[in-house]
């Protein structure tokens, strides 16, 4: 796992330019901690900084093979699980390796292959292949989208890095958001390829984007198509267990210390339990790290939402599976630290609003990384087999928007009604100013999002309208809500130097399974029956009956407290530039007022304030309001 940046300029002579490659490079220096290394010629420029997890001592970048008409070059972020098989088979084609690094043969596979080497890679990665011999720079992104790429074009060419922090280092790139920015940043709904940086975009998932001296094109070389499924249930159940076994023993492959991340819901034990059997096979055994709250689990207080915690499951799975396990205890002090809240943001470089959620999150990997360099999370499995509460929700059947917007059913399960009655927007705009949201129309942004997206799915001939309305749900779920998850989960790990590997993103599965009926998948009267059944043999009964729960989110009353003292601090500077987006009133009448914080969503307009002030005051970014 890396970060990856460059430059590309038909007009320029780079060879002058490698101060500001190196300040490129550097700002992903959390991503690569292990090395960074820099090649710039004439009209391309390349920075890597280096997460070693395959191949230690070889592997370094930018790489690079030189061939009768030019030099190719690669710098490459990722992880390709077929690499060993690839390998074999570029090596039966003559090709020579010199170390045993999967980067080698994404390049040498790119050399026989061409752009079409993305079809054969099995996978996470984002990639840049300077090809000298056409004079062109190759960029590809995973199917899934599971490793951020974000580009800036340029009068005469391109700047590109794993993250728009790598790019914003450049003079050229304007720190700006307009109100399209704030729209999709506020919607909650990630619009493919959008960047929230004006001019900036975003690599889309599994697609190919070419830069030549004549200009910018995109190609597709994978979608979630529809097919018909022709497997009885049994049959595939036991192929959904095939896939996920195969898919753990390749994702397990490393040469550094690597573990699981255990929650104690359906995912993360069927993983942890599948991968521990799979090191014990090998006389190894298991590691695995679970988050919690001081006084959580003592004091729980059960919600529509959260009916356990999470504490008592983890420790079955342990039992069961025999890992080596430590729970990771956070108090409200480190959640609530404005220097972890400006980590946070730094890793982010936009402000997500998704307050505690994040703070846990890095907190958790930043722990894990004093054990582990690599881990393995559940991300993924709930948009796949369907295990979130709007999949069954009558109001999200119903409705003509993103289910999980629809109704009670926004920011994933919790919200509330808007102030005029009916399905509300997304609650994080409930602080900002009457004029900003007036202007901003998230309705309707949304409303065409929504279509926009509708209208790529492809339903089967025959298919029934019960059939039809969960494969949109599912699609939706697919190509939508799982990449804000998954670029969270990106985010924050590599701000803390570990890798976090996503078994239930393996596109053999993600194709099997959203091809698979919807009856099958709740044929149990559950969520994730697929899931259930092939998994049933390895985990504890406890697990198998658990209705599903989310992440953990912090119920410390202190916790509350701390952000209403951090908002009234914030109130005492009111020519602060947030003050543009978010209405004084109505945080100075949630900072003073008496009721408890109770609720998550009036959290989260605490938590989104203090993230847009910080944001401000480290991007300083232009905002150019309606």
């Amino acid at each position: 796992m890396c970060g990856i940046t460059g430059w590309v300029a038909f007009d320029h002579d780079l060879r002058t330019e490698l101060p500001t490659v190196d300040a490129m490079t550097e700002t992903m220096a959390c991503r690569g901690p292990d090395g960074r290394g820099t090649h710039v010629e004439e009209h391309a420029a390349l920075g890597h900084r280096r997460l070693a997890i395959i191949d230690l001592p070889g592997g370094s970048q930018p790489m690079g093979v030189p061939t009768p008409h030019g030099t190719v070059s690669i710098v490459y972020a990722g992880e390709t699980y077929n690499f060993a098989e690839l390998r074999s088979e570029l090596a039966a084609r003559g090709h020579f390796f010199t170390t045993r690094s999967d980067t080698e043969v994404v390049l040498r596979g790119y050399l026989e292959w061409g752009e079409s080497v993305a079809e054969r890679l099995n996978g996470m990665y984002a990639f840049a292949v300077w090809d000298a011999r056409e004079h062109k720079l190759v960029m590809i992104r995973d199917r899934a989208g599971i490793k951020p790429f974000y580009y800036y074009p340029t009068p005469d060419g391109v700047l590109f890095g794993s993250e728009p922090k790598a790019i914003l280092a450049h003079p050229i790139a304007e720190r700006t958001v307009t109100a399209d920015g704030f729209r999709e940043l506020f919607a909650f709904i990630k619009t493919p390829g959008h960047a929230v940086w004006e001019g900036m975009r975003e690599v889309e998932p599994g697609t190919v984007v070419t830069v030549s001296a004549t200009g910018i094109r995109t190609t597709r070389y994978w979608t979630l198509e529809t097919r018909e499924h022709t497997d009885d249930r049994d049959t595939t159940v036991a192929r959904v267990r095939e896939l996920l076994h195969d898919t753990m023993r390749r994702q397990l492959v490393a040469d550094v210390p690597s573990c699981t991340l255990l929650s104690g819901g359906l995912d993360s034990s069927a993983m942890t339990a599948i991968a521990a059997a799979q090191r014990a096979a090998r006389g190894e055994t298991l590691r695995s790290f679970a988050v919690d709250f001081a006084g959580l689990t003592e004091n729980f207080v059960a919600d529509e939402l959260r009916p356990d915690p999470d504490t008592p499951f983890v420790h079955d799975v342990v039992k069961k599976s025999g890992t080596v396990h430590q729970d990771i205890v956070l108090g409200s002090a480190e959640m609530t630290d404005p220097e972890v809240r400006r980590k946070v943001i730094g890793a982010r470089d936009l402000p997500s609003g998704l307050g505690d959620l994040d703070t846990s999150l890095y907190l958790l990997f930043k722990a894990i990384r004093e054990h582990a360099t690599m881990a393995l999370s559940g991300e993924s499995a709930d948009e796949l087999f369907g295990g979130y509460r709007q999949f069954f929700a009558p109001e999200a059947h119903a409705s003509t928007t993103f289910p999980w917007l629809a109704g009670h059913q926004q920011f994933f399960g919790q919200g509330r009604r808007g102030r005029r009655g009916g399905p509300s927007a997304p609650v994080r705009q409930s602080l900002l100013t009457d004029q900003l949201s007036a202007a901003l129309d998230l309705d309707h942004y949304i409303q065409d999002s929504y279509h926009d997206a509708v209208s790529a799915i492809r339903r089967l001939d025959g298919e029934s309208d019960a059939e039809w309305r969960m494969r949109k749900i599912s699609h939706l779920h697919l190509t939508r809500f799982v990449r804000i998850w998954l670029d969270r989960k990106d985010r924050m790990s590599m701000a803390s130097g570990l890798e976090v590997r996503v078994p239930f993103s393996d596109h053999r599965l993600v194709e099997y399974v959203y091809n698979a009926p919807w009856a099958w998948k709740s044929f149990d009267g559950k969520e994730k029956s697929l899931l259930r059944a092939a998994a049933a043999d390895v985990l504890p009964r406890s697990v198998l009956e658990r209705r599903k729960s989310p992440y953990p989110s912090t119920q410390d009353p202190t916790y509350a407290a701390a952000l209403r003292e951090q908002c009234a601090d914030l109130l005492t500077t009111p020519g602060h530039p947030v003050f543009d987006l978010i209405d004084k009133a109505r945080l100075r009448e949630a900072v003073t007022s008496d009721t408890p914080l109770i609720d998550q969503a009036s959290r989260r307009d605490l938590e989104r304030t203090l993230d847009l002030a910080l944001w401000i005051d480290m991007y300083a970014p232009a905002l150019k309001l309606p």
